[in-house]
């Protein structure tokens, strides 16, 4: 028994009694053919099946045939695609989320085979092994949704498979933070020490890691008693990234005439830093940051993070990270009533609703205040 030619793109096998379907995409860039056979037990089913694959090619909405694996898609996709248009940062935490964790996992499976279920499976697993936090898979969910959305759009896919998918809800970091008088107490244990500009710039002034590192003399106005945050200094991909910061609303100034402490500290790091470049000569590195190593030379943000671990364990205070310490400021200054809007322009948010939705639990403890202030009035009328 043979194959027969019904019509078009359609056939009919008597002796395996199935009616097959050549679906037709063309020739690819090299002239070669591209075409799929699906087999049905109905002719009605059959002919449907090529009528709706028709509609498809006059929509212009066919999605050839691909032998590329996932693996394949995501390198071009990080290489091509998000390392030319997105900072060093960005590709480097893609890279290595893609690089550790889905290639080794589901890097060998054909784009246009990859399901839904697989992909919820990956989490599941990741989060089961590797002990990931849903916040952590939350960002590979993002980076799957972002590629495989590119490869839709550029018909590889008839569909994205992570539409499909449900991400583990990302949660909020719980964030020690220090209260007024746990804040004092370090002031004072790092009085003298070198991380004392830096622990004094996050608690006054709410500084991020990074802004702290790329603070440099330049933007820092003692005499008018003003601080420009324009450039931060942050690690990705092991190597130490320079640049302006990520929104507009973080390149802000603050001023610092009011806090007479942080002034006159800053006013004693620079006349030390320039008796240390006098001493050394031309072994001192000027490098124009405020926060340097004693030959002048920046201070690696890693290496901040890692002195400050070790004091805050070596004088037995209580846990608390240098961002830990911006937190602190904002817990701060909701009880001293300051208003969210200026915490918020103060932190470098874009817009109070991200102030808001970070500092939530600090803000809750004085909407309940706000409350019992109420109610004790209506107690009293």
């Amino acid at each position: 028994m043979s194959r027969k030619r019904i019509e078009k793109n359609l056939a009919y096998d008597d002796g395996k009694r199935l009616f097959y379907v050549y679906f037709d995409y063309g020739r690819d860039a090299f002239g070669r053919r591209m075409r799929k056979t699906k087999t049905f037990s109905q002719k009605e089913m059959a002919k449907e099946a090529l009528c709706r694959f028709e509609i498809r090619r006059l929509q212009n909405r066919l999605t050839p045939p691909t032998q590329m694996t996932l693996e394949h898609w995501l390198s071009y996709w990080l290489e091509d695609v998000i390392r030319p248009n997105r900072e060093d940062t960005t590709y480097y935490c893609y890279h290595s989320i893609i690089t550790n964790h889905i290639i080794p996992i589901l890097g060998k499976v054909k784009i246009q085979q990859l399901t839904p279920y697989q992909i919820q499976a990956y989490y599941n697993q990741i989060m089961r092994e590797k002990g990931l936090s849903s916040n952590t898979v939350y960002k590979h969910h993002i980076l799957l949704h972002t590629a495989l959305k590119m490869a839709h759009r550029q018909k590889l896919l008839p569909e994205n498979p992570i539409d499909l998918v449900e991400a583990p809800p990302p949660q909020l970091p719980s964030q020690s933070y220090y209260n007024p008088k746990q804040l004092n107490k370090l002031f004072r244990a790092v009085e003298g020490d070198w991380l004392e500009i830096v622990v004094k710039l996050a608690g006054y002034l709410g500084l991020r890691r990074s802004e702290i590192c790329g603070l440099r003399w330049e933007d820092v106005d003692l005499e008018n008693g003003v601080i420009q945050i324009q450039c931060v200094r942050t690690t990705a991909g092991g190597k130490v990234v320079e640049k302006q910061p990520k929104s507009e609303s973080s390149i802000r100034k603050l001023g610092i005439a009011g806090i007479s402490d942080l002034v006159d500290l800053l006013r004693e790091e620079r006349f030390n830093q320039l008796q240390q470049k006098k001493q050394l000569g031309k072994a001192y590195w000027d490098s124009g940051y405020v926060v340097v190593k004693k030959d002048g030379s920046p201070c690696q943000p890693n290496q901040v993070t890692n002195i400050f671990r070790q004091f805050i364990q070596l004088h037995g205070l209580p846990h608390i990270t240098i961002h830990g310490l911006r937190h602190t400021f904002a817990s701060v200054a909701n009880s001293a009533k300051v208003p969210l809007v200026d915490i918020g322009k103060a932190l470098g948010h874009k817009d109070i609703t991200i102030t808001g939705r970070i500092y939530t639990h600090l803000f809750d403890q004085t909407h309940q205040e706000v409350l019992n202030m109420v109610a004790s009035r209506i107690c009293i009328e």
